[in-house]
């Protein structure tokens, strides 16, 4: 089976794992939250890996910067959506270290 490129990336592979954590989290969400937060930030956190993925296979670097330019701003729209979920009481507060690990390790 072939291999993108992509997949071969770290952060791609960082971003995946995220990915999973978060949605796990946000499962434990109000069920008022389905389509404000929990889509807001699965959309999001979906858009940093798919722009990670498009920004690979890009032939110049100035189109791949353009795209991981992209993934990192929506890296830090899913940090403030999961600070204000911890405000919220939606995370517990205890996992913020946690979560700002994985989002710095991206």
């Amino acid at each position: 089976m072939k291999t993108f490129s992509f997949e071969k990336l770290e952060v791609w592979k960082d971003t995946k794992a995220f990915i999973v954590i978060i949605y796990q989290l946000t499962k434990r969400f109000p069920d008022d939250e389905r389509f404000g937060l929990i889509s807001q930030i699965r959309r999001a956190l979906i858009s940093v890996s798919s722009n990670i993925a498009e920004g690979s296979s890009r032939a110049t670097s100035k189109d791949q910067a353009y795209f991981y330019n992209i993934a990192f701003s929506s890296l830090m729209e899913v940090h403030s959506q999961l600070l204000i979920s911890i405000e919220l009481n939606y995370i517990p507060r205890e996992k913020e270290e946690m979560l700002r690990d994985n989002i710095t390790m991206i």
